[in-house]
């Protein structure tokens, strides 16, 4: 079985995948001190907890935080007698080589989503995956990424307005019920979700009009089922587009000969 590891900057995901589902998934913060074996404690404690038979006899990781790279490796050989694949590294082949300027070194998280969108959809995307920033990644008809654009992630820009106004208060975002607020809240909620509608709006459609071609929208990440709500904003929405796109790197090194 595979254990696909997806560590962001906010949360790292575990997911085990039989080699036709995924079994389970698990969710903790991400945090670089954590060791390998507290990371065995909590996973093995959870699985136990869900009563599933697995042997993980695969491992593979994308991460965005460097620096919890290598207590993951040591997890992976420790626990599970086996070298992790690692999204970025040489030795991870991709399906297609990102086409961008020479020297620049794409995230992993957008290499993944890209390998995820082409397996379910097809070239000419833009995948908008709403985490801790808000990235749009641009996948070519052959599967490749050619490029996207970094917006800051919506709950960064609410914890920045509440930081730098002390009189604004935190607020929860949520669609709201109409645009101009009467309170703080609904202000604030009204800018943040109505905001952000019309930059990936705005972005998407200046992104098709550069490409010159016919492009299908993707959502995913922790915020897309709230923006789902806009109409007309994306064409497909994946809650498991990382995940899958692990799966597919995976597979696609299996069969040729990295793994």
């Amino acid at each position: 079985m595979l254990l696909a590891i997806d560590c962001g900057n906010t949360n790292t995901v575990f997911s085990i995948w039989d080699g036709e589902k995924f079994l389970c998934t698990l969710r903790t913060s991400t945090h670089h001190a954590r060791t390998a074996d507290a990371y065995f404690t909590w996973y093995s404690t959870l699985v136990k907890h869900y009563g599933i038979e697995v042997d993980i006899t695969d491992v593979i990781i994308s991460s965005t935080v460097p620096r919890v790279v290598f207590n993951l490796r040591v997890f992976a050989d420790r626990f599970f007698g086996c070298r992790p694949l690692v999204v970025g590294k040489p030795d991870c082949l991709l399906p297609a080589n990102p086409r961008v300027d020479e020297g620049t070194q794409v995230g992993p998280d957008r290499l993944v989503n890209t390998a995820g969108a082409f397996d379910r959809f097809g070239g000419d995307l833009v995948v908008v995956d709403f985490g801790t920033a808000t990235t749009f990644d641009v996948v070519a008809h052959d599967g490749a990424y050619v490029g996207g654009v970094i917006a800051p992630g919506v709950n960064l820009s609410l914890e920045a307005l509440h930081l730098a106004a002390a009189a604004l208060p935190h607020v929860d975002i949520s669609k709201p019920q109409k645009v101009i607020g009467t309170h703080t809240v609904e202000c604030i909620q009204s800018g943040v979700f109505w905001g952000y509608v019309g930059l990936v709006r705005e972005i998407c459609e200046r992104i098709k009009a550069e490409a010159g071609v016919p492009m299908k929208v993707i959502s995913t990440g922790g915020l897309a089922p709230l923006f789902q709500q806009a109409a007309d904003l994306f064409d497909e929405f994946e809650d498991d587009l990382t995940m899958h796109g692990l799966t597919v790197i995976h597979r696609y090194n299996k069969e040729n000969g990295s793994t």
